[in-house]
C-alpha cells in the first residue's frame, strides 16, 4: 500500500461523505483512517440540528461501547503488572460482588467478564448518581440479576459485567474510572481531544445525538447528551475525536506502544486480547467470534477486529485490520448509520487492505413459511421482552417491548414481521436503522422449545 493510495482515500471519503451522510440521513460524521503510521481525518454535516454548527475532524462525538476495549485495556494493565490474574475469581479482587445467583458470583472469573461468558444478565442500566462514587454503587443494584446459564458455558455481551470490571480498576488503582482512563490512557497516548465525562466533553466542539420520533420529520436533537454516568466503563459517556480513537487503535496494533514509543501494555498483551476466544451465533451486523474486549470478524481474506458503539442517538465504529497495520474510525450522532458505515469503512478497508468487511445479512426474496413452534413464546430481560408468534398463515412475528431505564428513555412497543434465515434463525423483513438483525435461537428448554433468543444477549425463554 502506498501513500498515494491513502491520498486517494483521503480524496474519496471527502467527495463521497457529504452526499452519503444526506443519503442515510445522518446530521454529522467524522472519519479517521490509519495507515503506513500516517492519519487522515475529516467530517461533514452538522453536530446538531438544534444548533447547526458544523461538524468538524477535531468535534468529539461519544465512542459509545467502544469504551468497552479501553477499559479490557486498563484491565490488562494491571494484568501486566502482575495485580490481576485473570483465571481468579473476581471476588478475588471485589469481595463485594454478588448477583442472585450465589455460587456463580464466586466463580465468575475476570477472564469470563472480558470475553462475555460470564452469564448474568447484563443490559442493567440502573442510575446511581453523578458522584465519583457511582460505578462503586452499581455494584449494589446486581445483587438480584439473574443467571442465564453456567459461567464459561456461551457468549452473551454484558454491558454490566464492563462496569464490575471498572470496578475493579477502581478499586486497584485508588482512583476514579475516570482519572483511570486519563493517567493511565489519555495521558501516556498523547490524546488531546478526549473527555471522559460531560463536563469534558462540553469543553470541545460536541455531538448531540439525534432520534427518530417521527419518519416525517427525520432524526432531531435527544433530549439528554448522555446515558447514566455508573455505567461509564461499559460505554455511556466517553466521548474523542476519531484521530485520538485511532491513537488508542494505533497502540494496539503496535504491540503495546503509543506513537512517541511508550510502552502502553506490555509486548504480546494487544495481540492476547485481540485473539479468538469464543465463537458467537451468527448474528450478521455482530463479529463472529470475541476476545479479550475485541470484537472479531473472522473473514477468509484476513481477519477485521474493533468495536461498535451506540448511546443516545450516536453511534460509532472502529475497525482494525492487524496484519495491514490499518485502522478506521467513524463517529456519527443519528440517521442510518450501520449503512453510512459499510459504504465508507467497506470501500476504505477494501483499498488498503486484502480484506473486506463482511456483507450486512439481507432477508430472502422468497421465504419458506416454517413451523415456528420451536421459537414461539416470550424471553424476557431486565429491560425489554421479545415475544414471538405465529399466525394462522404462518407468518413469524416478534414484538419488542421495553422496560424499565429503555422504555423511561421513550423506547416504543415495535412489531416486526421475521422470516427464517439458515438453521434456527430467523431475520426481520423489514430494516431497522439500516440493519436487518438476525435472531438466533439456541438450546433447549427440555420441552422442544428454544430456551434462548440469541441478539448479541441471550436473552432467556420466561419461565424457563
Amino acid at each position: 500500500m502506498s501513500t498515494s493510495t491513502l491520498r486517494e482515500v483521503e480524496a474519496w471519503i471527502a467527495d463521497q461523505l457529504p452526499a452519503l451522510i444526506e443519503k442515510h440521513q445522518v446530521p454529522g460524521a467524522a472519519y479517521a483512517v490509519l495507515a503506513d503510521g500516517e492519519v487522515v481525518d475529516g467530517a461533514a454535516g452538522i453536530l446538531s440540528k438544534a444548533t447547526g454548527v458544523d461538524a468538524t475532524a477535531d468535534s468529539v462525538f461519544q465512542i459509545g461501547s467502544i469504551t468497552k476495549l479501553w477499559t479490557a485495556t486498563l484491565v490488562m494493565q494491571l494484568v501486566d503488572e502482575g495485580k490481576v490474574e485473570l483465571d481468579q475469581p473476581v471476588r478475588t479482587y471485589l469481595p463485594e460482588f454478588e448477583i442472585g445467583d450465589k455460587d456463580a458470583a464466586a466463580a465468575i472469573t475476570v477472564h469470563q467478564l472480558l470475553n462475555h461468558t460470564a452469564g448474568f444478565e447484563g443490559d442493567i442500566f440502573t442510575d446511581t448518581g453523578v458522584g465519583d462514587d457511582c460505578v462503586e454503587k452499581y455494584l449494589g443494584v446486581l445483587h438480584d440479576v439473574p443467571q442465564l446459564f453456567p459461567p464459561g458455558e456461551r457468549f452473551s455481551y454484558n454491558n454490566a459485567g464492563f462496569v464490575v470490571l471498572g470496578r475493579l480498576v477502581e478499586v486497584l488503582r485508588e482512583k476514579t474510572y475516570d482519572d483511570c482512563l486519563r493517567e493511565h490512557l489519555f495521558g501516556p497516548l498523547g490524546l488531546t481531544h478526549a473527555a471522559a465525562s460531560a463536563y469534558e466533553a462540553i469543553t470541545f466542539r460536541a455531538a448531540m445525538g439525534h432520534i427518530e420520533n417521527d419518519p416525517e420529520t427525520g432524526p432531531e436533537p435527544a433530549p439528554i447528551w448522555a446515558m447514566a454516568r455508573s455505567n461509564s466503563p461499559a460505554g455511556s459517556m466517553l466521548a474523542m475525536r476519531p484521530r485520538d480513537l485511532l491513537a488508542f487503535a494505533r497502540m494496539h496494533l503496535e504491540d503495546g506502544r503509543a506513537a512517541d514509543g511508550t510502552q502502553v501494555l506490555a509486548p504480546g498483551t494487544s495481540g492476547r486480547m485481540q485473539s479468538r476466544e469464543v465463537d458467537l451465533p451468527y448474528l450478521g451486523v455482530m463479529g463472529t467470534s470475541w476476545g479479550l474486549g475485541f470484537e472479531r470478524f473472522d473473514v477468509s481474506e484476513g481477519d477485521v477486529v474493533g468495536h461498535d458503539g451506540s448511546t443516545i442517538g450516536q453511534y460509532a465504529f472502529l475497525r482494525m485490520v492487524p496484519e495491514a497495520g490499518v485502522a478506521v474510525a467513524l463517529l456519527t450522532n443519528g440517521g442510518d448509520a450501520m449503512s453510512l458505515y459499510h459504504e465508507i469503512l467497506g470501500h476504505v478497508i477494501e483499498q488498503l487492505t486484502d480484506t473486506r468487511l463482511p456483507a450486512l445479512p439481507t432477508p430472502p426474496t422468497d421465504p419458506e413459511r416454517i413451523d415456528a413452534s420451536r421459537y414461539v413464546g416470550t424471553y424476557s430481560a431486565d429491560v425489554m421482552d421479545l415475544v414471538v408468534t405465529q399466525d394462522d398463515d404462518r407468518r413469524i412475528w416478534i414484538e419488542l417491548i421495553p422496560k424499565g431505564e429503555i422504555a423511561e428513555m421513550g423506547a416504543q412497543r415495535e412489531l416486526s414481521e421475521f422470516v427464517p434465515l439458515g438453521a434456527d434463525s430467523l431475520i426481520p423483513l423489514e430494516a431497522d436503522r439500516g440493519m436487518h438483525m438476525p435472531h438466533a435461537f439456541v438450546g433447549d428448554d427440555g420441552h422442544g422449545h428454544a430456551l434462548y433468543l440469541h441478539v448479541g444477549r441471550a436473552i432467556r425463554r420466561a419461565g424457563a
